[in-house]
């Protein structure tokens, strides 16, 4: 009975250690939307574009209120000895007066050359250019995560095939050490088979350093610390290719029609026709509306304080009307200067326009270009690799120099990484093309 208890007891235990012991996670494996996505949440020069934006709501909201009329209190509390007018009776008196003033004042323009409206507009125009320029910094952030991306995952392939070539040159400077015992071979070719083994330990070194710095950039643009850890996903092999039929000028076309810089370019002519449109308001008078109430009281009056107060309770109603007639030329230096700076808003926007068709244009013949060389570089490793199989039999078989092997080996390498290049440029281009066109940027 006492081992029958003492196993339930032992079986509990047991169960409740597996239950409070903590399983290891998974380690997350980011793809390009998680980073994205990651980013646009997180990334702080997208944040520094959200205030700004918020910053042009909050001088929306305050041109607007500028159609309302102001309100001010006043109090004032005097003292005067000698020969003096009283504030409030305006008497002339010789004596000690102690005398408080109280007040309510408001006014309200009514028109001033509709600068007022013409600066409500104004406001939200650059609003909406804010808004735009979020766009435009979301933009250029997917941009660097997908080009940082890309050449992360090529210097990751790039380690696998310098690690393949260090295993194959290895198992060649072990043949090479039997044969040099064998008197087969001379010393001098056993030591360049290890050299061509040191080369490709420095290749894997530089491989991953360059891994890491691509790494180390991607999560700067992500936020992270440089304690979290980052392991990027391989993209499928099987990627679209670009359409040879497809149009550059269509693709500029529908590029001028959705990217937000364009939009904020032709933003920022109208800020400049609006602009002067208030410089001309200038020109025109000013009509205010204003208005007070008040009261007061003087110690040189023998009635209450309250009594004085009610007796002496005002109010005041006034138009005033401000024309002008000469300010320096300074109106006419504003409205000479928004003429210019609209002539340079259109010159910026055409300058924003050409940049964009030379971008599009860059793009559509790299990829056209790219998915050649990706036919080609892949023809070119195909025949490299079968090349430096046949090498390595012929070595084996002693019918084969060193030399000849590590050349062959070389040419091997080489075809890898023009291959690995070719394929991650083809689908960068490919991805830009898709974001010219409005699409979203996927692997």
């Amino acid at each position: 009975m006492k081992s029958y208890f003492l196993l339930i007891a032992l079986l509990t235990a047991t169960f409740s250690f597996a239950q409070d012991t903590p399983t290891p996670e998974t380690k997350k494996v980011w793809t390009l939307e998680d980073c994205i996505s990651y980013a646009i949440e997180n990334n702080i020069t997208i944040k520094e574009a959200s205030l700004n934006k918020d910053l042009a709501d909050v001088d929306y909201g305050a041109s607007k209120s500028s159609r309302l009329p102001n309100l001010f209190g006043s109090a004032s509390q005097n003292f005067s000895n000698g020969n003096t007018i009283d504030p409030i009776t305006s008497d002339y008196v010789t004596d000690q007066i102690h005398s408080t003033n109280l007040g309510i004042n408001s006014s309200m323009t009514l028109f001033q050359g509709n600068q007022i409206s013409n600066e409500i507009k104004k406001s939200k125009l650059l609003l909406d250019q804010s808004i735009l320029q979020e766009d435009v910094e979301k933009n250029n952030i997917i941009l660097n995560i997908l080009e940082t991306y890309l050449q992360a995952l090529y210097a990751k392939e790039s380690i696998t095939v310098a690690e393949n070539n260090l295993n194959a040159s290895e198992t060649e400077v072990a043949r090479a050490k039997a044969r040099l015992d064998a008197g087969t071979i001379a010393l001098s070719d056993y030591t360049e088979a290890q050299s061509q083994a040191a080369t490709n330990r420095y290749n894997i070194i530089a491989a991953k350093n360059d891994y890491q710095q691509y790494i180390i950039t991607l999560k700067q643009l992500l936020e992270l610390t440089p304690a979290d850890e980052l392991e990027i996903d391989p993209i499928s092999e099987n990627m679209d290719v670009v359409n040879l039929e497809l149009d550059k000028i269509d693709i500029y076309n529908k590029a001028l029609g959705i990217l937000p810089e364009i939009k904020a370019s032709e933003l920022n002519v109208a800020v400049s026709e609006k602009e002067l449109d208030i410089a001309k308001g200038g020109y025109l008078p000013t009509l205010t509306l204003s208005g007070s109430v008040g009261s007061g009281y003087t110690s040189i009056n023998d009635n209450t304080f309250s009594d004085q107060f009610d007796v002496n309770f005002n109010q005041q109603l006034g138009l005033s009307l401000s024309i002008p007639i000469f300010n320096r030329n300074q109106t006419k230096a504003a409205v000479q200067s928004a003429t210019i700076n609209i002539e340079k808003a259109q010159i910026q926007k055409q300058a924003t326009e050409k940049d964009l068709y030379k971008r599009v244009e860059t793009a559509y013949q790299n990829a056209v270009s790219a998915q050649e060389q990706v036919l080609a570089a892949e023809a070119s490793k195909v025949a490299a690799e079968q090349s430096y199989e046949l090498a390595q039999k012929k070595y084996e078989l002693g019918a084969l120099s060193t030399t000849d092997l590590v050349i062959s080996q070389n040419t091997f390498t080489n075809a890898q990484q023009n291959y690995l290049q070719a394929k991650y440029l083809n689908v960068l281009y490919h991805q830009l093309l898709q974001y010219y066109q409005g699409n979203a940027i996927t692997l």
